[in-house]
């Protein structure tokens, strides 16, 4: 029998966006202490933006912020992924679609959608298989 604590919703936020010890993550225009906090207390490696990163976490406010996207995809490993935070609900400036769409465009995939808090929203990019060397 399924358990309340063992649905989807209920799991810790690192667990959903797949953040796990010893991983090489990074931050880039994302200023949020407790999620700082929760990355060290899991043990992760948070380094400055470099190539070989297992994570990247990606705030945007504009639709213009996705162009970085381009110079932010060399950075994650072919196994990597970029997190794109964004403001959700009523009022936000940018949409799914537009995530999606800037992805695409620099050949990344979305395969993923989180709850990042009550105000933002998080989409995972990832390389495409066929484009992995690895």
């Amino acid at each position: 029998m399924r358990r309340p604590e063992d649905t989807y919703s209920d799991r810790p936020l690192l667990d959903k966006l797949g953040v796990k010890a010893g991983m090489r993550v990074a931050l880039v225009s994302l200023a949020d202490s407790g999620f700082l906090a929760a990355l060290a207390e899991r043990g992760v490696a948070l380094v400055e933006p470099a190539p070989g990163l297992d994570l990247l976490f990606y705030g945007v406010d504009q639709p213009g912020d996705l162009l970085r996207l381009g110079e932010l995809r060399p950075l994650i490993h072919d196994r990597g992924a970029i997190w794109v935070i964004r403001t959700k609900g009523v009022g936000r400036t940018i949409r799914d679609v537009d995530v999606i769409e800037a992805g695409r465009a620099f050949d990344l995939i979305d395969n993923k959608i989180a709850s990042f808090s009550d105000t933002l929203a998080a989409m995972r990019l990832v390389v495409p298989l066929n484009q992995r060397r690895s």
